[in-house]
């Protein structure tokens, strides 16, 4: 390609809603254009950065035996409402009527009309496991679309849906998946991880994400240095506290906190360290009828150490609270506690409650709490003692840095990471709620066994840019680069030598296959060198009149602080062997 043929449109300035690195150069490099909010077009520089990354997923997803197909982007609304998610899914998912007035949904995933397929078309032992998968338009209506593409509205996914006769047989199918897919993100060149995760609202019980990492990326990714144990918070266990729980050895009191509400403040008047606070969060479920009129509500209270965090998943998976919770209204509040927050804690409640407690604080001795009363918190409060022990003891927090791992191998490290892919095994939540059976060996109906499995294909450059750039611009890996190579010859209109070995060499390397762009636009070197950088082209190779007349070209690799001479009758064989390493 050449630069005159193709179309570059770099800016200096970046749009003044670009919060993130990957925004702002994305941008300014001309790789995408905003259309609305969560919507850009991608322009031929960032398209080109699109198809490498699907050729990649195709090649390593077709190596693995899975089969590529199509979806519709535009889906029946029956085939959701045959799994609830019509109803369960929220404003996220977009609902659209035809000229009929019959129901649709813009697609955020596919796992209906795979399952729909699957049911018309597998029908025997024989004909599995099976895995279907596209790369396909998606569109979920995000409240508050930013960071450009890292969070839009619209974009494209690749998914994967596999089929099996058993559970055994799924393992096996989410093992081979999680096998290509760390070939897939090997060859993309990016620092990453892989992660053990929670299923979330698709469901699943075997789930793992891969993160990009980097200092910008929204999730928290939670790892041991000693061993490789690596989960995102949300699945991380926070281990029990070895040893006893200390002997009480102060007297309970109710001690004055005019104005400190929070345990920061408590802790700072006290003069106490902040993990001898237990703070209290009341949350509450409702029971409905057919109707779907709340006849019942319970008020629960979680207690957790001072200085540490509720994780929502975790609480989620507590008994009880499974089903769906919400946090409690202050009505609620005062009906059981008789006390604004900031003040709330488990001693003398005006109503019971449902007890909850993390297992940090189950060991805790001589504890801080609120005392149900304005202005003043319990201090000395020991299990046993002062309140019965509690009912329920469940990991309830997020881990912190220096917590012990759970294989027992070391300490937790945290550094954050952007999901870039994501793998489940789903089991029989679609097909049983579609009725997607296979014939076994005995002639008998069973349900099939899925997985999922997922890559955010518009995400991932983002991503790539976040961990890879500098004051400059964008670096591109090589697998994922709009172009390897650039060529930039200096005046060519001034000096006809210059152009010839411009042009030769493009020609060669066309030939030995390389991905090369000739810039014979016949821009000034720093504005020509200043666009290349921006756009992030890896290896950028300079020829200019002064040097050829010694036989030399300048090679600098888009790292590298300043360019190398090399001989032109060498610069092939330099490139090559660059590209290669």
């Amino acid at each position: 390609m050449k630069a005159s043929q193709f179309f570059i449109s770099t800016l200096k300035e970046a749009p003044a809603d670009a919060e993130v690195a990957s925004h702002q150069l994305m941008t300014r490099a001309g790789l995408i254009k905003k259309l609305g909010a969560g919507i850009y077009s991608w322009m031929p520089m960032g398209l080109r950065v699109l198809r490498k990354v699907e050729a990649i997923v195709r090649e390593e997803m077709n190596r693995a035996g899975a089969v590529e197909l199509l979806m519709p982007v535009v889906q029946p609304a029956e085939f959701w409402q045959e799994t609830d998610r019509w109803n369960k899914m929220g404003p996220e998912l977009m609902r659209v009527q035809d000229r009929h007035g019959r129901d649709f949904v813009v697609q955020p995933t596919s796992e209906e009309v795979v399952t729909d397929i699957a049911r018309q078309e597998l029908r025997s032992y024989k004909q599995l496991p099976r895995n279907f998968y596209h790369i396909q338009t998606k569109f979920r209506d995000e409240r508050r679309p930013r960071f450009g593409v890292m969070r839009g509205r619209e974009f494209i996914m690749k998914d994967a849906y596999s089929f099996d006769r058993d559970l055994e047989a799924a393992k096996g199918s989410y093992q081979a998946m999680a096998k290509a897919y760390r070939a897939i993100f090997d060859r993309f060149g990016l620092r990453y991880r892989a992660v053990a995760a929670d299923s979330g609202a698709i469901g699943g019980d075997l789930s793992e994400e891969f993160q990009v990492i980097a200092a910008t990326g929204e999730d928290a990714i939670v790892y041991c240095p000693q061993s490789s144990y690596a989960a995102n918070m949300e699945k991380a266990e926070a281990l029990a506290p070895s040893g006893p729980r200390p002997a009480p050895g102060q007297a309970l009191e109710k001690t004055p906190t005019p104005g400190k509400a929070t345990c920061a403040e408590v802790a700072q008047l006290l003069g106490v360290p902040l993990a001898s606070t237990v703070k209290s969060l009341v949350l509450a479920t409702d029971e409905a009828n057919a109707a779907g009129e709340i006849v019942k509500s319970t008020v629960w209270l979680l207690l957790l150490r001072g200085d540490h965090d509720m994780n929502e998943i975790k609480v989620s998976k507590v008994p009880g609270l499974d089903a769906g919770f919400r946090f409690a209204t202050l009505a609620e509040i005062d009906a059981h506690f008789g006390c604004q927050p900031g003040y709330l804690g488990p001693i003398g409640l005006k109503k019971p409650v449902k007890l909850v407690v993390d297992r940090e604080v189950a060991v805790m001795g001589d504890w801080i709490c609120g005392a149900n009363v304005v202005d003043f918190h319990m201090t000395g409060v020991n299990w046993g003692r002062d309140l019965p022990e509690p009912d329920a003891v469940a990991d309830l927090r997020n881990i912190v840095e220096g917590d012990p791992s759970p294989d027992g191998k070391g300490l937790l490290a945290v550094e954050r990471g952007i999901e870039v892919g994501h793998i489940f095994v789903l089991g029989t939540k679609y097909s049983k709620a579609m009725n997607a059976t296979f014939l076994d060996e005995a002639g008998k109906p069973q349900h099939m066994e899925m997985g999922c499995y997922g890559i955010g294909i518009t995400r991932l450059p983002a991503a790539a840019i976040e961990q890879n750039h500098d004051e400059r611009g964008i670096i591109w890996p090589d697998a994922i680069a709009p172009f390897t190579v650039v060529l930039c010859p200096i005046t060519p209109e001034r000096f006809p030598d210059v152009k010839v070995a411009g042009e030769q060499l493009y020609a060669q390397l066309l030939a030995a296959g390389v991905d090369v762009i000739l810039d014979d636009r016949g821009e000034r070197p720093g504005a020509m060198f200043a666009d290349w950088e921006l756009i992030g082209v890896p290896h950028r190779v300079t020829i200019g009149d002064r040097g050829l007349k010694e036989g030399l070209v300048e090679y600098q690799h888009r790292r590298d602080t300043a360019p190398t001479k090399i001989a032109l009758t060498d610069i092939l064989a330099h490139i090559k062997g660059r590209l290669s390493v």
